[in-house]
């Protein structure tokens, strides 16, 4: 209707909610110290992952296989996109401003230096230096892979997604072993709750990021996009690109200046 399309009745959106209040009871109990809180988390989780797939399903259906998605409706998934990613910069914004309010404007209580007297901060030149190179080079296989896409080349296309996908894997096992190595905690004062609060988030993106890729990387392999027909790899391109600006701030910022 007027290029519009109206989607059919969904329970997603009552699944979606109900998974999500579900992970947040369960993290609640869980930091309280129930000992069902963990299992209440996992339901969560199980919850919200499995109406992701079905939900993506049905917009796959709908805009691959039955052609809903015509122009209008490509534009309006291109500013819901756009919102969103925009959303996610000023959800950044918030932790760095957090990090800068308390390094730039030091106080006794905190005894009057950044980084805290007793906190041996991460050394910038280390694995965080090593994780910017593998994410920086993963946004190169990310543009690769679309350049492949533009003109046709399917085998670079697919070769450039796998090592997207492998290095996005690899960066957080790394963050994974920087965490568990960390001489620190998030309960080490301010810097150790900006310092894994804004990692912790970013990392958080990351796998966001490379499950996106994943579910690119298959829509990719049955034939699901084409040369002109292919949003849904261009916004995982983005939300990918967008992870790699963060990161450069981050590393900047905590790591190399914050240290």
């Amino acid at each position: 209707m007027n290029g519009y399309h109206i989607v059919d009745r969904s329970l997603w959106l009552y699944t979606s909610g109900t998974g999500a209040f579900t992970m947040a009871i369960g993290g609640v109990l869980m930091f309280r110290g129930y000992s069902n809180g963990n299992i209440i988390l996992i339901l969560g989780m199980i919850i919200v992952i499995w109406t992701m797939k079905e939900w993506w399903k049905d917009v796959i259906r709908e805009s691959t296989f039955i052609g809903e998605h015509k122009i209008k409706v490509k534009q309006g998934i291109k500013y819901g996109g756009i919102i969103f990613i925009i959303s996610e910069v000023l959800f950044f914004v918030s932790f760095f401003w957090a990090f800068f309010h308390s390094s730039l404007t030091l106080t006794i209580e905190i005894g009057a230096k950044w980084p805290l007297i007793g906190i041996e901060s991460m050394k910038a030149y280390g694995v965080p230096l090593l994780n910017t190179i593998i994410l920086l080079s993963s946004g190169a296989t990310a543009t690769w892979a679309h350049n492949a896409l533009i003109i046709g080349n399917r085998k670079d296309l697919i070769v450039g997604l796998i090592l997207t996908v492998l290095l996005g894997i690899l960066f957080t096992a790394i963050q994974g072993m920087e965490y568990f190595e960390s001489s620190f905690t998030i309960s080490d004062s301010v810097y150790g709750s900006t310092f894994y609060v804004t990692t912790g988030f970013h990392g958080l993106h990351v796998l966001i990021g490379t499950t996106f890729l994943i579910v690119v990387l298959f829509r990719c392999i049955n034939h699901q996009f084409t040369r002109h027909h292919h949003y849904g790899y261009e916004y995982a391109a983005i939300y990918w690109h967008f992870v790699d600006v963060v990161w450069i701030v981050l590393y900047v910022t905590i790591y190399w200046w914050g240290s």
